[in-house]
């Protein structure tokens, strides 16, 4: 069974940092583009980070960019996002998500990933 479980999330102050990583199981993802969205209730999917087959590229959504870093690391099939300065309106469900093999390069329409994860709450407060 192919899954990809987050973790890593909890509650922490405005300006503080959290590292969410990602594995997968079931499977090598060493040759998908992998991702980051995050989805608050009643609101579509947001995307927030993407990259890269080999890590060699990534691409931020703009409310993130210089805040947040994707990277991954294909011995360990894992993907992470380090956020740092977070704000309270970072709170929301955080997803990993990984597209098809051999889709290597990154996208960031969440209709592009053909694997997700459950899943984890970052909530920032003020």
């Amino acid at each position: 069974q192919v899954q990809l479980v987050e973790s890593g999330g909890g509650l922490v102050q405005a300006g503080g940092s959290l590292r969410l990583s990602c594995v997968g199981s079931g499977r090598t993802f060493s040759n998908n583009a992998m991702g980051w969205f995050r989805q608050a209730p009643g609101k579509e999917r947001e995307f927030v980070a993407t990259i890269t087959w080999s890590g060699a590229r990534a691409d931020y959504a703009d409310s993130v960019k210089g805040r947040f870093t994707i990277s991954r690391d294909n011995t360990k099939n894992t993907v992470a996002l380090q956020m740092n300065s977070l704000k309270p309106e970072d709170t929301t469900v955080y997803y990993c998500a990984a597209r098809m093999e051999y889709y290597r390069n990154y996208a960031i329409r969440a209709t592009d990933y053909a694997y997700w994860g459950q899943g984890t709450q970052v909530t920032v407060s003020s």
